[in-house]
Order: C-alpha cells, then sequence, then structure tokens
C-alpha cells in the first residue's frame, strides 16, 4: 500500500486530501501512478491530464516521474510553488 496526498487546489478540485492505493505491478514509479489516477475521468483527468502542471514528492522529497514506488511510500501531489 501507498499514501498518496493532495495539496492546495488539487485537493479542493478532486474533493479528496488523501486516499490509499494498493502497489501493482502496473504502478512501478509516479508517471504510472500519475497515469492510473488520470484514466479516473472527469476531475482527475484534468488534474493529472490537463496543462496544469503538478509537483510531486515520494516521502517529503520532491522526485520526477522516473521515481520508483515501494511498499509504505507516502506520494503527495502539489501545485508548482512560486515566489520571490
Amino acid at each position: 500500500m501507498i499514501k498518496i496526498r493532495y495539496f492546495a487546489r488539487l485537493r479542493e478540485h478532486l474533493g479528496t486530501a488523501d486516499e490509499q492505493m494498493a502497489l501493482t505491478p502496473e504502478i512501478r514509479d509516479l508517471a504510472a501512478l500519475t497515469e492510473q489516477l488520470r484514466r479516473r475521468g472527469g476531475v482527475w483527468s484534468e488534474a493529472f491530464g490537463g496543462e496544469q502542471s503538478v509537483m510531486m514528492a515520494v516521502n517529503e522529497e520532491v522526485a520526477d516521474a522516473a521515481q520508483p514506488l515501494r511498499d509504505g511510500d507516502e506520494v503527495a501531489y502539489f501545485p508548482p510553488v512560486t515566489g520571490g
């Protein structure tokens, strides 16, 4: 199992702050997980397949789509952070 957390506008758009998901052989990395979420359709497709970019972290460290996933990981999705 992995825990998935959604922050800021994603949490509001998706209507959930977190969920748990079993890892399957198809979900080996963040790219595959993100695609699985996008395939849910509707707001999920908008959030993960649209023009808005999403940042990702695994176990509180920013990660890219190639990051492998392991049982017990915590994945976070959040909008890009800007500042100045």
